[in-house]
């Protein structure tokens, strides 16, 4: 059979004739509906032989596939004297404007609707209207041009053969792609324990469609256990796209290895990391116009010629398309994103997929593709979705952004006065209740000012003029657009935070219970699959990341003998924020017992950077002589860098690493054989008390009477099973992990450690000591 490729008219045109600079001009959030409906409107506008929303395709035959160019016209005038076909463009622009400068991509879309019409109904003659509607007052211009079906008919030759060269370039690469697939093994000789298990489990749900969650152990190979099959599955479905979504950088780098990995078993696949864009911008200081930033002056004109050049590669990396989008002088982020239609698999962050502000609409607007969704780490998402769903605004950017329009913008200035005004009196209620509040309700009298707002400034935002406040006007536009699009949601999942720290007040939307929202982003897939070495108690995930209740679950124990790991409860010591001090120098001691034992790199995490402050000074007063290196608030990547650089695993001398529980080092790092020889974990990792902590208490009190569970209890333990599991990381590693607090004891946190742990309680330093040197002596 002859391959099937698929294009609507509007796609094929774009990539054939676009051309000059890459321009962000500004557009309402509303514009999608305005445009809708101002297209409605000029239909019903049309005499009753007019035909809106005419569909039409037309199949071009080669050799070796056919391809399908769809489309809808807006609009048709079957009339006696000719046939009219009417395509229509709203702008904020002046409709006069396309008399004196004509659109070559709106040309050349009606001129293929009217050829692709006329070529069916077998006409000589069609005329083609443009029909321009300005949606800010209403005005509109219509440009006529009558053609003779032959001159159609060389104009769509012309665009269908310029665009065949890429489309044949797109079978070749399938046909590559898929042979290499059909003979791809497994890229290691045998699978770890439980790694087959996970695989085929991940094959039948990505063939069936569905949702999996995976709770395996460090060490199983979890990352190219759930890409094998994806991969494998693509010959299946051509259509199909994998999403790699992590929440980390150092995370996308594992995915980067393991397909790294199968392409040095034979695999041939186009790849994508996309970065945030503020970290891939070449000009970070330039606005994205042509007049600033060399990269968008041209972008167009050099694209396909970029695409063409990087498409010779696999691994779009992000230093591959950074060189490539300086050779060729284009934004790296627009190229990035023009690469993921023709990636196979995309590797991102998760706001990507699930963020309402950021995900990739050109995949997920409209139609649900056939996608598969590997979710790494998902145990992080619950706090990530959270804020994803939640919005928040402040009232100094308010002030700040008020004072700088006063005589250019005089409705805009009344306005956020009105907003500032009320933000005045709900900061003295804020103060009359201890500097917080928290509502189950919108604040109802505040929505209407912000809407108004919104309304107000679009209108002076759409006529894309610069001025030296138009950046801030424009940042506030959106953080209170985002504001609003969360409150035209907001239901019983949702509470209205109100904090006042000295003279500022924010007023956060959070979203307590992010299920709902998870469930609807969902369906933008076919296929979803959870996994992370900590999703304890699965059921808990399940639940709050909006998972079908039927969807099946696995967990896979740690496949490395279990003698290789000594892990020791000190469960004699108390923790509790109000007994911290009583207790830093006893913790002191049983520290000073594991490191003692034998040389080597040691990390310990603690519930809070005071507490872990506290115990090194008392710690490095007594052994003043131990080489210590201590985690700070706010390091950046070349300190972490650092950091980790420190535990080498030739170190002749014994390195204890200081670290905060739930941290940057506390999970997403691999500190393979020597470089890590043992953990401790002081406390049971449970978060903060906050506002937003006991939010989440009350409510999942009130609705499934397990407050403490969801607020503290396992986001904790989820915390202390990631930092012990930096010590085993591969079969041959050995190592040591100890456990301090007498919450260890108590049957609710026992019975959510690993199944597979034996773990020796011991009472104090000295106990300590004498079991570490028996467990050393065997190893």
């Amino acid at each position: 059979m002859q391959r099937q490729l698929k294009i609507a008219v509007r796609e094929l045109v774009e990539y054939v004739l676009r051309s000059g600079d890459l321009a962000f001009e500004f557009l309402s959030a509303s514009r999608p509906v305005e445009a809708i409906r101002a297209h409605q409107k000029i239909q019903s506008s049309r005499p009753a032989s007019y035909q809106p929303e005419v569909a039409i395709s037309y199949v071009v035959e080669t050799d070796r596939f056919r391809l399908n160019i769809g489309g809808r016209i807006d609009g048709v005038f079957a009339e006696p004297d000719g046939t009219i076909i009417e395509e229509i463009k709203t702008t904020s622009r002046d409709p006069a404007y396309y008399k004196k400068n004509e659109n070559p991509v709106h040309w050349g879309q009606a001129k293929t609707y009217a050829y692709i019409y006329g070529h069916h109904h077998q006409l000589d003659e069609i005329t083609v209207q443009l029909t321009y509607y300005q949606i800010d007052t209403g005005n509109h211009s219509e440009i006529k041009r009558a053609f003779r079906l032959s001159e159609l008919e060389t104009f769509f030759n012309d665009l269908v053969t310029r665009y065949l060269k890429w489309a044949a370039t797109l079978v070749d690469w399938s046909d590559c792609r898929d042979a290499s697939i059909a003979d791809l093994e497994f890229p290691f000789a045998t699978y770890r324990p439980g790694q087959r298990q996970m695989a085929v489990e991940a094959f039948r749900t990505i063939r069936s469609g569905g949702q999996l969650l995976v709770q395996a152990a460090t060490g199983i190979g979890k990352t190219i256990a759930v890409l094998y099959p994806a991969v494998k599955s693509l010959v299946e479905n051509r259509d199909q796209k994998i999403f790699y979504l992590t929440a980390r950088t150092t995370v996308q780098m594992v995915a980067e290895k393991a397909i790294d990995e199968l392409r040095a078993a034979g695999l041939r696949l186009k790849s994508l990391t996309l970065t945030a864009k503020d970290k891939i911008c070449f000009c970070p200081q330039s606005a994205c116009q042509p007049d600033e930033c060399e990269f968008a002056k041209g972008h167009y004109d050099r694209i396909n010629a970029a695409v063409e050049a990087i498409f010779k590669q696999d691994a779009f990396t992000r230093e591959q398309i950074s060189d490539t989008a300086r050779a060729f002088r284009v934004c790296p982020f627009e190229f990035s994103l023009e690469l993921s239609l023709w990636a196979d698999c995309i590797i991102c962050d998760y706001n990507y997929s699930f963020d309402p502000r950021v995900y990739l609409r050109r995949f997920f607007q409209d139609d649900n593709g056939v996608y598969v969704f590997l979710i790494d780490e998902a145990h992080n998402l619950v706090d990530r979705s959270r804020e994803m769903f939640s919005a928040e605004i402040f009232k100094q950017p308010i002030l700040d952004v008020r004072r700088q329009l006063k005589k250019q913008l005089p409705q805009v200035f009344k306005s956020l006065g009105r907003i500032n005004t009320w933000l005045v009196k709900a900061r003295k209620r804020c103060e009359a209740s201890a500097n917080s509040i928290a509502e189950e309700s919108l604040p109802e009298e505040l929505v209407p000012l912000l809407k108004s707002f919104l309304f107000i400034t679009e209108r002076w935002l759409s006529k894309n003029l610069k001025t030296a406040f138009r950046e801030s006007l424009l940042d506030l536009y959106f953080a209170i657009s985002g504001f609003i699009r969360v409150a035209d949601q907001y239901d019983h999942s949702y509470t209205t935070c109100y904090e006042k720290r000295g003279k500022e007040l924010k007023i956060k939307l959070f979203c307590v219970d992010p299920a709902s929202h998870l469930e609807n982003a969902l369906q933008r897939c076919r296929t979803a699959i959870f996994f992370s070495a900590t999703m304890t108690p699965i059921d808990y995930f399940k639940q709050i990341l909006g998972c079908d209740p039927t969807a099946p679950q696995l967990i896979i124990p740690s496949p490395f003998p279990g003698e290789n790991l000594g892990l020791f409860i000190c469960d004699q010591i108390s923790t509790y924020y109000r007994q911290r001090d009583q207790t830093v120098d006893q913790i002191a001691r049983v520290i000073a017992a594991l490191v003692g034992q034998k040389n080597g790199n040691y990390l310990l995490y603690f519930p809070s950077y005071v507490y872990m402050r506290k115990i090194f000074d008392v710690f490095t007063a007594r052994h003043p002589r131990m080489e210590t290196i201590v985690q700070t608030p706010g390091m950046l990547e070349p300190e972490r860098e650092a950091f980790l650089q420190r535990f080498s695993q030739d170190n002749p001398r014994t390195l204890i690493g200081f670290a905060v529980m739930g941290g940057i080092f506390g999970e997403g790092i691999d500190l393979v054989g020597d470089r890590l020889m043992g953990a401790v974990v002081v406390g049971v990792g449970l978060p903060g008390i906050c506002l937003e902590r006991d939010l989440i208490k009350h409510y999942f009190t009130n609705t499934l009477d397990a407050g403490f569970q969801y607020a503290y209890l396992y986001p904790g333990i989820n915390r202390v099973l990631q930092a012990a599991g930096r010590v085993i990381r591969t079969e041959k590693d050995r190592g040591v992990v100890l456990l301090i607090d007498q919450r260890y004891a108590h049957y609710q946190y026992k019975t959510l450690l690993r199944e597979e742990w034996d773990p020796i309680r011991v009472h104090d330093a000295q106990q300590l000591a004498e079991q570490l040197q028996d467990f050393w002596k065997q190893h």
